[in-house]
């Protein structure tokens, strides 16, 4: 069969691009080297009946009306909120950093968010221009607080110091002066109330896609006719590492199950400290909202190895990356969508944004 479209990849670039185009009539072969739609926001049950997140929380949020109102044509959604608590020296505190978080970790009594603020402009750093995330840090709430909360746990999770990394990686952690304990504080904060797998399925149920599960697509690229591609895998692999291995993070994930109800004191407790050598655990039940005597846990060890998770945004990686960008310009029938093709940290909501825009 001739096809309009190839796809590369069954993720969420790949997937909202294969609907949008196979609703205007477009043929769309959709080739994912995973047994499994949905990429990394893939779930499922796992032996106990517990529905879980096969590689980390997923959480959806937006403040865009067209990326929620799109993704409901495939879903009905279950209000959610996302909290994280972080450990340290046996403690747990509040995450993003907030009134509470100062008021326990100091023995402060500040009531109002002048009086936080106060604070933070008599410990923060005067840094006339921000290069590194460490100096994003220091810069918002001084050094002490960013050595507690931030320094360990971003080597952890990135394998490089804050100040090896682009402002932009801590930058997305707001820091709060009030008691709002939420991670994020978006519009729209919800799950998709039978997972997002459930939610793909739909999406991808139409009679003009035709999915290929556990295929490499370079093993049947030159046996497909087609006129234009989308590629949402890792750039440097779609050139064969001509310029060199752009550095990504993967994580290897440890599962627990415990005959009880809950077992953590919110979804993600995150370990900031060096004693401990994963950055954080997850309880799915807090997200799915599902009622069981029992609950499952994973946990998260960061490593250089295995699927490419997160690109290292710094400036010799951007450069790096600069390079197949620019033989990626070069192939009119080729488009680089998402988060490994554009060496890009986007959200869910981003990825499903531009997708939109696009087509």
């Amino acid at each position: 069969m001739k096809y309009d479209y190839l796809i590369v990849g069954a993720g969420f670039a790949g997937a909202v691009a294969a609907e949008r185009l196979a609703s205007k009539g477009n043929k769309v072969l959709v080739v994912e080297k995973r047994s499994h739609i949905g990429g990394n926001a893939y779930d499922e049950y796992d032996e106990h009946g517990i529905l879980v997140h096969r590689y980390g929380p997923h959480i959806f949020h937006t403040n865009s009306k067209d990326v929620f109102d799109y993704l409901s044509q495939f879903t009905e959604w279950r209000f959610y909120e996302h909290r994280v608590l972080a450990q340290l020296n046996g403690e747990l505190y509040p995450i993003p950093i907030n009134r509470t978080t100062i008021n326990k970790l100091y023995g402060k009594n500040f009531r109002t968010d002048e009086e936080v603020r106060r604070f933070f402009n008599s410990v923060r750093k005067n840094i006339n221009t921000v290069t590194n995330s460490e100096e994003k840090i220091v810069s918002q709430i001084g050094e002490d607080l960013f050595e507690k909360f931030f320094k360990r746990y971003t080597k952890k999770q990135w394998g490089i110091e804050a100040n090896q990394l682009s402002p932009s990686v801590l930058g997305r952690i707001p820091v709060r002066t009030n008691t709002d304990d939420r991670y994020f504080t978006d519009k729209y904060q919800f799950m998709p109330k039978e997972g997002y797998t459930k939610m793909f399925e739909r999406m991808l149920n139409q009679k003009n896609i035709e999915i290929m599960l556990n295929t490499d697509y370079k093993t049947i690229v030159n046996d497909v006719i087609f006129d234009k591609m989308i590629y949402t895998g890792p750039i440097d692999s779609f050139f064969d590492y001509k310029f060199g291995k752009l550095p990504y993070r993967s994580i290897r994930f440890e599962w627990e199950h415990f005959d009880e109800e809950f077992h953590l004191k919110a979804t993600s407790h995150n370990f900031v400290g060096n004693e401990i050598e994963f950055t954080r655990k997850t309880e799915y039940k807090y997200m799915t909202g599902q009622k069981s005597g029992t609950t499952t846990l994973s946990t998260e060890y960061p490593t250089s190895k295995g699927d490419p998770y997160y690109p290292i945004p710094n400036d010799e990686n951007y450069s790096l990356y600069q390079k197949y960008k620019i033989e990626s310009q070069k192939l009119k029938n080729v488009e680089f969508i998402g988060r490994l093709a554009e060496y890009k940290y986007y959200n869910m909501d981003q990825v499903v944004g531009k997708v939109l825009l696009l087509w």
